[in-house]
């Protein structure tokens, strides 16, 4: 059947946006529909990009050439570095974004793409043929055929918002739920949950005493997340001070003496809200010991009077919420804008999913963000444009998976957290959940994923021409580094003293350059006036600039840890990217406890590394795994052989 658009996105907020974005990129007739085109990519919580973990995720997304870092650095009006005083695995590039003008950079962004379409409706349903996905059905009856669609729903799903006794039905404040297209994904025989989120109270900005509070100011320096930035003004706004306080014993005593008044408390909320990201009556019952929370107090935007209370999400009566935040220094005469709320809404148990994002058993229907049980931004952009992707790729016919490793990209450690274990929370990234975050620096995501980026049609050999030039130009001068000798001659150690620096043997620049206490700004000072007294060439050190010289002495001085990372890692890679075929049949097979049995058959792992880190599948099960697949005897062609049949 013939089709005006091959990939239909549903939704439009950050997961919808990526989506789109790629399968255009790729070539592939899309269609972005959204029940409301002005609320594109719209910051619904924290009007912030980034953070520990995220921030790696933002820059992956930028080396694979998605928007969201681009469109962050260019609404952005405070940026700072977390944990900058650490190791650069840990690392964790953010950004304050005026709220309004990330929305509406995005939305320009997505008017300007070739081959995408923006339509304003809303998906009821699917049509699903014996192929599998065939076109989307309209709330009107009408049907939009197509080749694959990604589905990116966010907190719509049957949206239910909390304030206190009060309820009512939305997706967010003052937009209407999806309630149909929960009933059709239900109907498809996916099994759904319920989970929770929640957001803080807004207050004008004019009735704060910021003066009682401690200014959180952004980094001198600010360091852009898009590589693209840099041929760009940046940073592009007028940067702001955020501002830190803190909850008080008052406040604590008026959330235990109110907690019946909580739907969280009184049973209203059924769904599971985030661990890691709590609301402050979950912070004050599970940490008594706790006498004061922080809260950061954050401007929205530059033309905007409303402020944000980061920290202080809550799902109380608004008349409590009032009474609390009043007790709070610094907001004692505040007027509150809007109300802290917790919204309930549908998910897909995303252990249903491949690792592309694609519903198992219904080829071309792909699930990103929030639906997928996720919590954040970066989260959903990240899912996004790995499902979009590989939409593209189902609407072209085309059959190689475009999918990262956990070894490559904190993007494939999420999305194979969630497809092979699943989730009972809604997810969020931490650095912890990389085993192999050493290798996934914010810092590296080019070396990593740009190449990989190429290869796949995201990026053009154009594009990455210039990024990819100045990746090279970092390792040249770095084995520079390890060539160039300093000798202890009396001029330089004269030389050195005055980055208090000693040498009384002959070294390299490498050698010295792995000392610590010399920072990046300094070390590239000496560096370029020792090799101009002797008259050699900087090695395209001048062209590098202070962050790209960071990353040679993080290189340097972290690279022992790397290599013994490298190395460990490539002999498991060797066992866990053996490929388990899909017909693979576990029931029966000699030594498979019935739980495996039970767990692989429904998981069906991609990967003998997949099916590790399935719970209840334990390191036995594996070894016997690997040993049938040594063997050549995968039950692609048929049930294993029984004990009885002289196994």
């Amino acid at each position: 059947m013939p089709v005006d658009f091959e990939v239909i996105v549903v939704g439009a907020g950050h997961a919808g946006s990526e989506a789109a974005l790629a399968s255009a990129r790729l070539g592939r007739r899309t269609l972005l529909v959204s029940g409301d085109l002005g609320t594109v990519a719209r910051m619904s919580c924290n009007p912030a990009i980034g953070g520990l973990a995220k921030g790696q995720v933002v820059r992956e997304i930028d080396a694979l050439g998605g928007a969201m870092g681009l469109v962050a650095d260019r609404t952005g009006i405070q940026f700072k570095v977390l944990n900058a005083s650490r190791g650069p695995a840990v690392r964790g590039p953010r950004c304050q974004s005026d709220k309004a003008r990330y929305s509406a950079e995005m939305r320009k962004l997505l008017d300007a793409t070739v081959g995408l379409t923006l339509m304003r409706g809303t998906v009821s349903g699917f049509r699903i043929e014996p192929g599998g996905l065939s076109g989307l059905l309209l709330d009107d009856g009408s049907l939009i055929p197509c080749r694959a669609a990604v589905v990116t729903s966010g907190t719509f799903l049957r949206g239910l918002i909390h304030v206190g006794e009060e309820r009512h039905q939305a997706g967010r404040w003052g937009e209407p739920p999806a309630t149909t297209l929960s009933e059709s994904l239900g109907s498809l025989g996916l099994r759904l949950g319920r989970m929770k989120t929640g957001t803080p109270p807004r207050l004008l900005r004019a009735s704060l005493s910021t003066g009682r509070m401690e200014v959180a100011s952004g980094d001198p320096a600010p360091v852009p997340f898009s590589f693209r930035s840099r041929q760009e003004s940046f940073p592009g706004l007028p940067q702001m001070d955020c501002w830190l306080t803190h909850t008080s014993a008052e406040v604590h005593d008026l959330i235990r003496e109110n907690l019946h008044h909580s739907p969280l408390y009184s049973g209203r909320i059924t769904g599971r809200g985030p661990r890691y990201c709590p609301s402050i009556e979950d912070k004050v019952v599970r940490f008594p010991e706790k006498e004061r929370h922080q809260i950061f107090v954050e401007p929205e935007g530059l033309d905007t009077d409303w402020m944000y209370l980061n920290g202080l999400s809550m799902s109380l009566p608004a008349f409590l919420q009032e009474r609390i935040v009043r007790a709070i220094p610094g907001l004692e005469d505040s007027v509150m804008l809007r109300p802290a709320y917790a919204v309930e809404y549908d998910m897909v148990w995303p252990e249903q999913l491949g690792d592309t994002l694609e519903v198992r058993g219904i080829p071309g229907l792909f699930l990103a963000g929030q639906i997928n049980g996720t919590s954040g931004y970066e989260e959903a952009a990240g899912q996004g444009l790995v499902a979009g992707t590989n939409a593209a790729r189902r609407a072209a016919g085309q059959d190689e998976p475009f999918v990262l490793g956990r070894h490559e990209a904190y993007i494939g450690v999420m999305i194979d957290d969630l497809v092979t274990l699943g989730t009972d929370e809604p997810y969020r990234l931490l650095s912890s959940r990389a085993e192999h975050r050493l290798l996934l620096g914010a810092d590296t995501a080019y070396a990593r994923l740009t190449p990989l980026a190429v290869a796949a049609g995201l990026v053009s050999e154009r594009d990455a021409e210039g990024l990819l030039r100045r990746e090279e130009r970092i390792r040249e001068a770095r084995e520079a580094f390890g060539r160039i000798k300093v000798y202890p001659d009396r001029l330089t150690q004269a030389d050195l003293a005055r980055y208090e620096m000693e040498i009384s043997e002959e070294s390299t620049v490498a050698r010295l350059l792995k000392r610590p206490g010399l920072d990046a700004r300094r070390a590239r000072e000496w560096v370029l006036s020792y090799l101009a007294g002797r008259g050699e060439e900087a090695a395209g050190i001048d062209s590098l600039g202070v962050e790209g010289f960071g990353r040679i002495l993080d290189e340097l001085r972290y690279e022992g840890f790397v290599e013994k990372e490298r190395s460990g890692l490539s002999r498991i890679l060797k066992a866990q990217e053996r490929v388990i075929p899909p017909g693979f049949a576990y029931r029966g097979m000699p030594g498979l406890s019935l739980e495996a049995q039970d767990k692989l058959e429904r998981h069906r792992p991609r990967t003998l590394g997949q099916a590790s880190r399935i719970p209840g599948v334990p390191p036995a099960a594996i070894t016997l795994l690997l040993a049938r697949l040594t063997l050549g005897n995968a039950a692609a062609s048929g049930p294993a052989s029984s004990p009885a049949g002289g196994e």
